[in-house]
């Protein structure tokens, strides 16, 4: 069955569909010898798809990990900064995975890393709604701020939501969130006159950070990712 090229490259574990836009768009991508275009499509059971002239590899099956993000990392593959990556942290992986979202450099926590581009794209689009929650410790008045974080507010154009927000402790918040936006739970405390000291991602629909020590991986197992799916 033909498949559009972003999705055959993505399968094969390569890149996520926009990287393989960007592929596509620099000619690098050929669809039985001839250079591909944007919005080609290919069979890769009967065609031979390759990148910068080398064949794709046969899918034989995807791989899911879950690390525990410390601060002082950026959810990036490579960083022109020279800051350190989530790359490094996982670089004993056996396969190439990607980050699924972000998690700021200063936040830390769970975080997905996977090379199934169907299911980063499930998981990272706003219309499928994943919730995550954070564990988050502040400095402020938080029995006045949490009217204002439970309600809906405009900040720099955009309209931010917590779909809950919860003391679980002295200077502790849970707070769960479905949009994603940059920065958004520091954004919002901010606004509510908190201060973030602490930001730590617990879950990702259902699931669980656990006990996973800081700086660590490990695969997902089959029960959790028949829930992510």
């Amino acid at each position: 069955m033909e498949q559009r090229l972003q999705k055959i490259l993505s399968a094969a574990g390569i890149c996520s569909r926009r990287k393989a836009e960007e592929y596509l768009q620099a000619g690098r991508v050929t669809i039985n010898g001839v250079v591909a275009a944007l919005g080609d499509k290919a069979d890769p059971d009967r065609d031979e798809v390759a990148l910068d002239g080398r064949p794709l590899p046969r899918p034989t099956g995807h791989t899911y990990i879950v690390l525990h993000k410390p601060r002082g990392y950026v959810t990036t593959l490579s960083d022109e900064k020279g800051r350190r990556t989530v790359a490094q942290l996982v670089s004993d992986c056996p396969a190439r995975v990607w980050p699924v979202g972000r998690l700021d450099m200063d936040s830390e926590g769970l975080l997905l890393l996977t090379d199934d581009g169907e299911l980063t794209q499930a998981l990272t689009h706003p219309s499928h709604g994943v919730e995550k929650e954070y564990c988050v410790h502040v400095d402020g008045d938080i029995p006045a701020a949490l009217p204002i974080l439970s309600a809906p507010m405009e900040l720099d154009g955009e309209l931010l939501t917590a779909d809950r927000v919860e003391q679980t402790g002295p200077g502790r918040l849970s707070i769960v969130i479905h949009q994603g936006k940059n920065r958004q739970v520091r954004r919002m405390c901010a606004e509510a006159g908190l201060t973030v000291k602490r930001l730590i991602r617990v879950r990702e629909g259902a699931l669980l950070l656990g006990n996973l020590k800081a700086g660590t991986w490990r695969f997902l197992k089959k029960e959790e990712l028949d829930l992510l799916k």
